[in-house]
């Protein structure tokens, strides 16, 4: 029996740049919710974003944030791992002189700005809807580093081999969309968030049902015996689940149906 459900957000739960739930979604999370089942968000969005979506349904969630640098129930955080600070300074130095790249600085409410454009500022305060302060000097902010991304309007793949070579042996980095590349500290993704997750609620993988679409993900279906990844999925990341699917509404309420006949043979 699946005792914990975790999902992506962008490109999963949320299709084609959807920037809320659908009610179907909300209530078959609801009825999950209303079986005893756990209900984790596991995305690179930030705290606050991803309780404003989930509305009435947070209190009984788990939120993996932050591409699992930050773990957080009921407003009680039960990890986080930043990344070293001299090194995330380094890192937004190079993004910042980096043209056509913009940076954005994570720490567990808020995300910290140094906008070269409008257009960036106004996509993450009123597109995403994160929490934004924006700064003249992110390098002066205070906060442990939880997460930096790169942000680049005409898609991540121009700059993605750059900052590959240039970071990634210092940093864990993922690309987590078609605009986004997001570094945090070695060994910190959903699938290690996920598997803390599962130790603290006693949950196995045969236990885990998980779904996602996209490179930051590959390590969260490891860790599910009932891996689905989205068709719509870029290529090289199908071949890591154990299953597809086009929607996740669909395959929650198909499993709650055949879970609802299973309690009345019982």
């Amino acid at each position: 029996m699946v005792k914990l459900i975790a999902s992506d957000l962008d490109g999963t739960l949320l299709q084609n740049g959807a920037q809320m739930l659908t009610e179907e979604a909300k209530q078959v999370i609801a009825a999950v919710q209303e079986t005893g089942i756990l209900f984790v968000a596991a995305s690179g969005r930030q705290y606050p974003n991803l309780c404003r979506l989930f509305g009435e349904l947070s209190k009984d969630m788990i939120f993996i944030c932050e591409n699992g640098a930050y773990i957080v129930q009921n407003g009680r955080e039960l990890d986080s791992v930043p990344m070293e600070r001299e090194t995330g300074i380094a890192l937004m130095e190079d993004i910042l002189n980096k043209k056509d790249c913009e940076v954005l600085l994570s720490g567990k409410n808020t995300s910290y700005l140094q906008p070269k454009t409008e257009e960036y500022e106004y996509r993450m305060r009123s597109v995403v809807k994160n929490n934004v302060q924006v700064t003249e000097d992110i390098r002066k902010v205070k906060e442990p580093f939880l997460k930096i991304s790169v942000y680049q309007a005409d898609g991540i793949a121009l700059s993605e081999e750059y900052f590959r070579e240039r970071w990634a042996h210092r940093l864990q980095a993922v690309v987590s969309d078609r605009l986004w590349m997001d570094f945090t500290a070695f060994g910190v993704n959903k699938g290690a968030a996920l598997k803390k997750v599962q130790q603290i609620f006693q949950v196995s993988k045969e236990e885990t049902m998980v779904f996602g679409d996209h490179y930051n993900d590959i390590e969260m279906f490891a860790q599910a015996e009932y891996s689905y990844v989205m068709e719509n999925a870029v290529d090289e990341v199908k071949k890591y689940g154990n299953y597809r699917t086009y929607l996740v509404e669909d395959t929650l309420k198909q499993y709650l149906e055949e879970w609802k006949n299973r309690e009345e043979k019982l």
